[in-house]
């Protein structure tokens, strides 16, 4: 495993890091049960993986308590969340400290390496800096949070208006950021400035969902092709990122995918789900990678550097 430092936390990561939400949940919604997917848990920190992010609305953090129990806490790094606003219900900083000791009794622990705020939109961000922000510090103070950060909400909020406002404010230490080879904007918008900052920064969507289904991909492709939006050349074949695998490229557009994100500046740590062992290990050895060959990291800039939004499904699909 390769290991960086997340911004000015200080703390010591894998750049693998275990995501266990998404559209497998540890296997749960494809039917492992939670001590088979805690069993996951524990495979992917066997292999090196230090760093696993969980939330509430995720149904997971059960599972990775389960996993806790049987390693030493200050081996990893937990991250998990609270809402901000839920069905047109602003939280209070009362139930955002509920809901964070909750997570600390599902998970079987009496701290939370850094704990985010979840999804935020750029009409959330007063009440999340202004209102459940000072309750974050207290709690901190306390020792139940180590450090706090947010997510954003790339599906909504896709020319990262949220994190370009966060970007001022102290109080945040680490950005949850949706990045991938077709929405490439994190890369003007918000890394430069993560950096100069010491702002950590986990990547979720470096492949979920569409690079894992090439058809998509194509006709995706096809139809901003249609639009002006990328070479109309693209619309012509079937596999429009084919140019990426080959002998000395990458073993596929998974791997490209992964390899494509976890080796630009300004990223730390790249989430990935998984519901199997064997995808486990496949997306480990992915992240773990040389970069892709500069010629094919350049080509993917030049035709896809300036599109927005492409390719970012929530957990329940388009």
């Amino acid at each position: 495993m390769q290991y960086t430092t997340l911004g000015k936390t200080g703390l010591r990561v894998s750049v693998a890091g275990l995501g266990t939400g998404g559209f497998s949940r540890m296997g749960l919604k494809s039917g492992l049960d939670e001590d088979q997917s805690a069993r996951l848990v524990l495979d992917a920190i066997d292999l090196g993986v230090n760093f696993i992010d969980t939330a509430p609305p995720y149904g997971t953090e059960g599972v990775v308590g389960k996993a806790l129990k049987q390693v030493t806490r200050d081996s990893v790094v937990v991250a998990t969340k609270s809402t901000v606003r839920r069905d047109g219900q602003w939280w209070t900083p009362e139930r955002m400290v509920a809901s964070l000791d909750n997570s600390l009794r599902l998970l079987g622990t009496d701290y939370i390496d850094v704990f985010n705020l979840h999804g935020v939109e750029p009409d959330m961000y007063d009440h999340a800096r202004n209102v459940l922000a000072p309750a974050l510090i207290e709690e901190k103070r306390k020792g139940k949070i180590r450090h706090i950060g947010l997510t954003e909400n790339p599906i909504v909020d896709f020319t990262n208006e949220t994190l370009k406002r966060a970007l001022n404010d102290p109080i945040w230490e680490v950005f949850m950021v949706g990045f991938h080879m077709l929405h490439q904007g994190p890369m003007q918008n918000v890394f430069p400035l993560t950096q100069k900052n010491g702002i950590g920064t986990l990547i979720m969507f470096a492949v979920r969902s569409i690079f894992a289904d090439p058809p998509r991909v194509a006709r995706e492709i096809k139809a901003l092709a249609a639009k002006g939006l990328v070479d109309k050349s693209l619309a012509a074949t079937d596999d429009p990122l084919g140019f990426l695998v080959r002998d000395g490229g990458a073993a596929s557009m998974i791997d490209a995918a992964y390899r494509f994100v976890r080796h630009q500046p300004g990223v730390d740590v790249v989430l990935f789900g998984t519901g199997n062992a064997a995808h486990l290990r496949s997306n480990i050895a992915s992240l773990l990678k040389p970069p892709l060959p500069e010629a094919d990291r350049a080509r993917l800039v030049a035709l896809f550097g300036s599109l927005k939004g492409i390719g970012l499904d929530g957990h329940q699909g388009r």
